[in-house]
């Protein structure tokens, strides 16, 4: 047992270079599937955090920006899963706070209102159906790329963003309250 060299502590503007460059390209994308994938945007933010400083911290430095982004979304899935699992394992002692404020009433209100409920329906989903909906859907990332992310087969993801889009259907259709939830298959 020897004794390692000790390493500066990354930053975002270095050691490792491009880390910046890297922030600014995907923090974005890898916020809305943080988002699609936590259904709140302090967890989203959380994750999204975690994951730039474990690619900071890392000293990857990747020659193609594509691997940069395949890095960040797996490990963002990675540390969203191991939340869930903590999660179960220790029952949360917090209870939510519910704002009551009034609804707006802008023109778009229907269609802010079926955005709204299309993100509900989203978030009632199982998460294997949930994350290939949200990369493929709401980020535009391919079947293959997705396969790579959350490390499985190119097959079980293509079969999970059909059986999801068929039960992102029925949730959304059931009649009931905005908000309400039904059990997760």
């Amino acid at each position: 047992m020897g004794i390692k060299p000790s390493t500066p502590t990354p930053t975002v503007e270095g050691p490792f270079p491009g880390v910046r460059e890297v922030f600014d390209a995907y923090h974005a994308i890898l916020y809305r599937f943080a988002y699609g994938l936590a259904g709140q945007e302090a967890d989203a933010s959380d994750l999204v955090q975690e994951a730039f400083l474990r690619y900071a911290r890392s000293g990857v430095v990747l020659e193609q920006p594509e691997q940069a982004r395949a890095w960040l979304f797996t490990t963002l899935h990675r540390l969203f899963l191991r939340q869930i699992h903590q999660a179960r394992r220790e029952p949360s002692q917090e209870e939510e706070i519910l704002d009551h404020e009034a609804l707006p009433t802008e023109p778009d209100l229907p269609r802010e209102l079926d955005g709204q409920r299309a993100l509900a329906a989203l978030g009632e989903l199982a998460e294997h159906y949930r994350a290939p909906l949200t990369l493929f859907y709401l980020e535009e990332i391919p079947y293959r790329e997705i396969a790579e992310i959350l490390e499985i087969p190119l097959g079980t993801v293509m079969s999970r963003i059909s059986r999801g889009k068929a039960r992102l259907a029925s949730i959304y259709h059931e009649p009931r309250e905005l908000g309400a939830s039904s059990p997760k298959p």
